[in-house]
């Protein structure tokens, strides 16, 4: 297993726009082999005394911190995915317009240290 994990700024105005695009992307990554998607909106994120979600992300009035991650088998298939889904024709979908800065989003791969399900 490996994930790829995600926190992104998106203004709260956008957020019905974010979900959209989600949606779509996952439409996409899935036919490339991811396994698992979820796009969490923040509900409760405290400011921390030395770093937190907000200020990794520069987070700017108005916004509001999306957490996510997509699980794929394994980090040879995340990889192989990348260029396949830059070069999928749907990916054209999004336009130029992101409804949110990319710039300021975080992310990073990551292989499990410790995975429980409850099932």
């Amino acid at each position: 297993m490996y994930i790829q994990g995600f926190i992104v700024p998106v203004p709260a105005e956008n957020k019905d726009a974010y979900h959209d695009m989600a949606a779509k992307f996952w439409e996409i990554a899935k036919d490339f082999g991811a396994q698992q998607h979820v796009e969490a909106w923040e509900v409760d994120v405290p400011d921390g005394k030395v770093t937190d979600f907000r200020r990794s992300v520069n987070l700017e009035e108005g916004e509001k911190v999306v957490f996510s991650w997509i699980i794929w088998p394994d980090k040879a298939t995340a990889d192989a995915s990348h260029e396949k889904l830059m070069s999928d024709p749907r990916m054209e979908e999004f336009g130029d317009t992101m409804p949110f800065d990319g710039k300021r989003m975080v992310f990073g791969g990551f292989e499990p240290l410790l995975f429980k399900d409850a099932k």
